[in-house]
């Protein structure tokens, strides 16, 4: 039986960034649904490592954003129940070098991070292992950024989208974005019934390019595949979210080409997560032995002792890669009533408290607290696709 519901909002995508979505425009005042093909966080969200980061951002509009979501993160953790609910952490970032050459750039590029409001501090080798008592001894030194959190990204994204009170339809495929004759948005139909609402929130990750298709225009949205190895429980001796600083231009790098920089962090759980890999394969979803093996290689030069940890499984995730690495946010001005939320590659979790809340003032009307034009979802020129 087919259903007919009405709203005020649709938001298609019932992972992080849709959740975020959902809780700012529901308490704007407005009545929201959210729209699902899978159950809550079951595409990106569910695959990631619940980073809330700035040290990995050059100054610009996507580190504005994270210091935006930042804060919006710590307000939501302040709330009773809320944070502990999805395991809010802000145990910091530590970004290490190994050789004096990457030490001068990183203390380079920490400084340009510092006159944008960032909380960068140096760090020598002495320091750095007083920090991380089984850190390498090999580094050169590395800078320690505060600010840094972490959340339980499934946990969080289920507890804001109850938090929001929205209708949740999950196991709802979007078929079609209806358009009137004016060419705005009318909602959306589904496999199993139509949502009537004059703004549709494209808030679907990796496959939001797909539903731009669905309204007539287009979004470069791209999947680039990602591992992440979880190693047993361990007592806590990953205290900071670690990473090399070579991490940071592998994130910004337009490669298809596998790429791995070491990643490692510990869980509220007690499993180690080991990152970062980094690939264009489309949607495989093979395991990539390669992948897997450099990223042990990494963590161990790191952190020696996980030498003798077990690995316990490992899990892919597909993060939503635009040409620019900025993400699509704001409404599109080729399909009135279509807003954007989406594209945010492997940061979605960080920035989405920011972008949720840029998605209701738009949606309220109010002037949105970040200037939207960096990501104004039509300012990729068109292809000879496109024609």
């Amino acid at each position: 039986m087919t259903k007919r519901l009405t709203c005020d909002v649709v938001v298609v995508g019932a992972g992080m960034v849709g959740a975020a979505c959902a809780l700012y425009a529901s308490r704007a005042g407005l009545d929201v649904a959210v729209v699902d093909r899978g159950p809550v966080a079951g595409g990106t969200t569910g695959a990631g490592e619940g980073n809330l980061q700035v040290s990995d951002k050059e100054p610009g509009p996507e580190l504005e954003l994270a210091l935006l979501s930042g804060r919006l993160w710590a307000e939501l953790a302040a709330e009773p129940g809320l944070g502990a609910a999805f395991e809010y952490q802000p145990k910091g970032g530590v970004v290490v070098a190994s050789t004096p050459e990457g030490l001068t750039a990183l203390e380079e590029f920490a400084a340009g991070q510092r006159a944008a409001g960032v909380e960068a501090v140096s760090v020598d080798p002495h320091r750095l292992r007083q920090l991380e008592p089984y850190l390498t001894p090999d580094v050169a030194g590395g800078v320690l950024y505060p600010q840094d959190a972490q959340v339980m990204p499934t946990l969080a994204a289920a507890h804001l989208l109850r938090a929001s009170g929205a209708r949740l339809l999950t196991g709802w495929n979007v078929i079609d974005v209806p358009r009137g004759a004016d060419g705005a948005v009318r909602g959306v139909r589904t496999d199993r019934g139509e949502i009537h609402a004059p703004t549709v929130v494209n808030a679907a990750g990796t496959w939001g390019g797909e539903l731009a298709d669905l309204a007539g225009v287009r979004l470069p949205v791209l999947p680039r595949r990602g591992f992440v190895l979880v190693t047993e429980p361990l007592p806590c001796r990953v205290r900071h979210k670690v990473y090399a600083a070579d991490y940071v231009s592998d994130v910004a790098s337009d490669s298809a080409a596998l790429q791995t920089s070491p990643v490692v962090e510990g869980t509220a759980a007690g499993p180690v997560l080991i990152g970062a890999s980094r690939e264009r394969v489309g949607f495989d979803r093979s395991f990539s032995l390669p992948a897997v093996r450099a990223l042990a290689a990494g963590a161990t030069r790191l952190f020696p002792f996980l030498e003798e940890v077990r690995a316990m499984r490992t899990y892919l995730g597909f993060r939503p890669y635009m040409p620019d690495h900025l993400p699509a946010i704001g409404p599109d001005p080729r399909v009135p009533g279509l807003v954007h939320a989406c594209g945010h590659e492997g940061a979605g979790i960080g920035l989405a408290t920011g972008t949720g809340q840029l998605i209701a003032e738009v949606l309220s009307g109010k002037a949105p607290e970040l200037d939207l034009t960096p990501f104004r979802p039509d300012r990729f020129a068109p292809t000879e696709e496109d024609a």
